[in-house]
């Protein structure tokens, strides 16, 4: 088999990932997975598609991240991991399908609106 390039976004962050059969090691910008994502919640955001298909181990992952905050990035790279598996195995499609993996989540920041301190806030209001 030879090596499957996706890619995933989440808000601002956009993950190229490119997975070959190995030993399980992810490699995020050329570093560690486990330096460059520093809690155990964002790592186990980008292990959970793995983890729902039982490939943990199998493959190895090498990850160009860029944009975006770290939990978009984590999010961006967990779609890219699922999308990659699916393209590897069509098995995995249904379980990845009913966990929400394969969406890519739209939800993106509301843009400031002029007269007001943020999206929705108003200054406040004086009657005299």
């Amino acid at each position: 088999m030879e090596v499957i390039n996706t890619s995933g976004r989440r808000k601002k962050a956009i993950a190229r990932a490119y997975l070959k059969p190995g030993n399980g090691q992810i490699t995020v910008n050329k570093k560690d997975y486990q330096e460059y994502f520093p809690t155990a919640i964002l790592r186990y955001i980008v292990n959970q598609p793995f983890e729902i298909t039982k490939n943990e181990g199998k493959y190895d992952v090498y990850v160009n991240l860029n944009g975006g905050g770290i939990k978009g990035q984590a999010e961006a790279l967990r779609l890219a991991i699922s999308k990659a598996l699916v393209e590897i195995d069509a098995e995995y499609r249904p379980p990845l399908k009913e966990k929400g993996l394969l969406r890519r989540d739209p939800r993106m920041v509301e843009r400031k609106k002029p007269g007001q301190p943020k999206a929705r806030k108003k200054f406040q209001f004086s009657k005299r």
